[in-house]
């Protein structure tokens, strides 16, 4: 099956960011020129998805409002000459017919494999990718399209994979490699949730990217419905894969490209940095306080 959907899950509070996500929705927050989210939009447009739905909780209607065509505004932005606003806004709004970017409240229990169910719902028994709005990937082929590709070549679930530094496992989801099947694409038998480095299966990180399958979907199913019976625990994508993984092909796929996590104060200020280094305008201003400053 070609894959059409995608979901962002977008309900968290960005507690690691307060209180600067206090009154403005972490997705929301800038990259270069624009709020984190449109990266990832963008790059599922690029990669070819039409049906993108965006998982949300109370005090996200900013990214509602960022997306929303404004036609107003940029009648008024092209009766004051400000033709090149005017374009910029006007393109901002195209992302949401060109991704026919829907937008869904999330229920249930706390975990992030509760959005991904929460979008499956509407997306009947399809693969679909799911992107996390706070990671920014520079890449010639977008992320997005690498993890198309790598299902296209597999029919199973694939996760987004990175190099890694062995003293960081802790902060990751490390994957069990069982083979490597050339460029980048691994089998995958499950993921160890931040072991210690002597305890790393390998040297790669799963970060922000997936293709899910309809039996992933169905065993997080099974893991809410047992959180509803006992009431403990989280439900979570990767155990779901984990345990989809025991009996069935699962994937990895070393992206080609940089990754850039925005999810807590000092990655975000890489991010920003790493943003405005790449921008010809901005760039010498950058290297020059950076000289002053030694």
């Amino acid at each position: 099956m070609k894959i059409r959907k995608a979901v962002i899950p977008a309900a968290g509070i960005g507690s690691r960011l307060l209180p600067l996500t206090k009154a403005i929705p972490k997705e929301m927050l800038p990259v270069g020129d624009k709020p984190v989210i449109e990266h990832t939009v963008r790059e599922l447009v690029a990669s070819g998805i039409t049906d993108i739905t965006i998982v949300v909780s109370g005090g996200k209607s900013l990214i509602q409002d960022h997306f929303r065509p404004n036609p107003a505004l940029v009648t008024q932005l092209r009766a004051d000459g400000k033709t090149a606003y005017a374009d910029a806004v006007e393109e901002v709004g195209e992302l949401s017919r060109l991704g026919h970017i829907t937008y869904l409240d999330q229920h249930g229990p706390y975990g992030n494999g509760t959005p991904v169910l929460n979008a499956a719902r509407n997306m009947g028994d399809e693969p679909m990718l799911v992107l996390w709005p706070d990671d920014v990937f520079v890449a010639e082929v977008p992320r997005a399209q690498q993890l198309i590709d790598a299902y296209e070549a597999t029919g199973a679930p694939v996760l987004a994979l990175m190099p890694m530094d062995p003293a960081e496992s802790q902060r990751y989801g490390v994957p069990v490699v069982a083979d490597d099947q050339g460029n980048g694409l691994l089998r995958i038998t499950g993921l160890r949730e931040k072991p210690k480095p002597e305890d790393a299966p390998s040297d790669f990180a799963a970060i922000g990217g997936y293709v899910v399958t309809p039996g992933v979907i169905e065993e997080l199913r099974k893991q809410t419905k047992a959180w509803y019976e006992h009431r403990t625990g989280e439900v979570y994508l990767t155990d779901a894969i984990n345990v989809h993984a025991a009996d069935n092909p699962v994937f990895g796929q070393v992206i080609r490209g940089s990754w850039y996590d925005t999810g807590n104060p000092a990655d975000y200020l890489v991010a920003q940095f790493a943003s405005a280094l790449a921008n010809p305008q901005y760039a010498p201003l950058l290297r020059n306080l950076v000289q002053e400053s030694d």
